[in-house]
């Protein structure tokens, strides 16, 4: 039964570790892609310093160290935390093996000093013909084979438990270690913050010197993403429309078809009836191949590949605010390097390809979907071609007054924008 207890109480610590295990692998991997995230937005901000000259990027570059650090210090919070269940369970691991091993330490004193009584072969003996009858003899035989295997057996379990005891006193050495070192970066990490946001107080007086024009460059901004966004509403709308009166088309044809047969066959003509109104859903869906390129590109809602291959959200879904000012982003804004390729996310149709201001807009059909990629320096396709995952379509563009590379990413259902992040693989 002693036994019993042991090997289930192994294989709950083992269930309990590996789940902490793979939670802290996950916590680390997160911290280290932080890091690296921190460590080349340092980099780009020790460059705008060289300008001696306070700008907007330098302020954009601020805001997002302050996000990342504060990312980070959580991320350690919940490692510290994670840390504090494993070394709790571990300590009451160990004090359960040392209870077991007392136990066993005992249960084997006791054989021993039987051993030791009993080790004359004539007692033994004596032990087998003290029966009562064969069937007890045959018993007594077999018990006293049995009782020397299970003390091997316990001497075994005992060094089993005490190696194991040891292995989970140096594991809870080593939890407290990587605590007091995570404890460390954290106080580390909070006092760089607090350095941070006084130069983002700083920048921001400076900034506030020429409050006027930053104000303009900001409503510049804004004015830019409403002509955008007008561009493609309009564009999405018309293409929907053109669909709308083809499915119309094809049904007005389909009943004058049916009409002239049945006159041809001497038939009663039924009135012509009204061209039924579908839905947006409906008339995307119209043809087979348009349906299933719905469901498939539903299929791979969160497996979609990122429209760069490197990059990170510098702005949600949603309304935000920048020094004052409203900004609705009907998609994300992804900051990548200067000049990096921007590829289609899905395979679908190119239904619009824009100049607008400088910088060009390609719209991709994927059944009732569409995809939108905005400020694109150049592009390498044109409306009606077919494009497949991952193609390249053209090249993002650098903003001259941050010196900024970002691209604008949406994705619509329908008319409908709705957050791309949710479809976007895990990075």
């Amino acid at each position: 039964m002693k036994l019993f207890k042991i090997v289930l109480l192994f294989i709950c610590v083992f269930i309990v570790v590996d789940a902490h295990a793979q939670s802290s692998a996950e916590l680390k991997r997160q911290r280290d892609k932080l890091n690296e995230q921190l460590e080349q937005l340092n980099h780009e901000y020790q460059e705008t310093l060289n300008n001696k000259k306070t700008t907007l990027k330098q302020l954009n570059l601020l805001k997002a160290q302050i996000n990342l650090r504060e990312e980070k210090i959580n991320n350690i919070n919940s490692q510290v935390r994670n840390l504090d269940n494993q070394i709790s369970e571990s300590t009451n691991t160990v004090h359960s093996l040392q209870n077991q091993l007392n136990d066993l330490k005992k249960d084997y004193a006791g054989m021993v000093l039987f051993a030791y009584r009993n080790q004359s072969a004539y007692n033994k003996l004596m032990f087998i013909f003290a029966s009562k009858d064969f069937n007890q003899a045959y018993k007594r035989l077999k018990y006293l084979q049995q009782f020397g295997s299970y003390r091997v057996r316990q001497a075994d379990y005992i060094q089993g438990t005490q190696r194991d005891l040891h292995i989970k006193i140096t594991e809870l050495d080593k939890n407290k270690e990587e605590k007091h070192s995570l404890l460390l970066d954290q106080e580390k990490e909070k006092e760089t913050l607090g350095k941070e946001k006084n130069n983002q107080l700083q920048t921001v007086v400076e900034l506030s010197k020429h409050a006027g024009l930053l104000k303009q460059q900001l409503l510049d901004v804004q004015r830019r993403i409403a002509k955008a966004n007008r561009e493609i509403n309009a564009a999405i709308k018309r293409e929907i429309e053109e669909a709308r009166r083809k499915a119309e088309a094809e049904e007005r044809l389909a009943a004058k078809n049916e009409a002239a047969k049945a006159k041809a066959a001497n038939k009663e003509v039924a009135p012509p009836k009204p061209v039924t109104r579908r839905t947006t859903s409906e008339v995307l869906n119209a043809t087979p191949e348009a349906a299933k390129l719905s469901s498939d590109f539903l299929g791979n809602r969160g497996r979609l590949p990122w429209p760069v291959a490197n990059g990170n959200i510098t702005h949600g879904f949603g309304a935000y605010y920048t020094e004052g000012i409203k900004m609705d982003n009907t998609g994300v804004d992804i900051k990548t390097n200067s000049g990096a390729s921007v590829r289609a996310v899905f395979e679908g149709e190119v239904t619009k390809v824009t100049d607008l201001s400088g910088t060009y807009i390609v719209i991709i059909r994927h059944g009732e979907y569409f995809t939108v990629y905005s400020n694109l320096r150049s592009v390498n396709i044109a409306k009606g071609q077919k494009v497949s995952t991952k193609q390249n379509i053209g090249s993002a563009a650098t903003d001259p007054s941050t010196g900024d590379t970002e691209v604008h990413f949406d994705l619509y259902k329908g008319d409908s924008p709705v957050n791309p992040q949710a479809w976007l693989a895990d990075k």
